[in-house]
């Protein structure tokens, strides 16, 4: 049987590409590499691609849902940074219970909303 599929989604980085990078070091993503307006991130098994590109009506309406291993843990290093103050427009969310679930949303630069949670 042939390997599923893995989907890598690609993300706009908004007006500020740099700034969009420096951003999801932050929040504790890995930078695996960057090339020509591209960089690839992970976090644990979720990777995505952050491209230099700015069309707010496309990230406005884009949603990426990512699993970290432990949630409390990572919204008590991200809450605890001062990351609102040093990227305006970046907005985040405690975590929250739906029925699907616990998670905490975040809104980056560009206008993509995050959803994260635990596996």
């Amino acid at each position: 049987m042939a390997n599923p599929i893995t989907l890598v989604p690609f993300v706009p980085g908004g007006a500020d590409f740099a700034k969009s990078r420096e951003l999801f070091r932050a929040l504790g993503f890995e930078e695996e590499w960057s090339n020509d307006g591209y960089a690839g991130f992970r976090a644990g098994g979720a990777k995505f691609v952050l491209q230099d590109f700015n069309e707010p009506s496309f990230a406005s309406n884009l949603m990426i849902k990512i699993e970290v291993p432990d949630l409390e843990a990572w919204w008590a290093i991200t809450s605890g940074s001062d990351l609102p103050a040093r990227f305006p427009g970046f907005r985040l969310k405690p975590p929250t219970d739906f029925p699907w679930g616990r998670e905490v949303h975040f809104i980056d630069l560009a206008g993509v909303c995050w959803h994260v949670g635990t596996p």
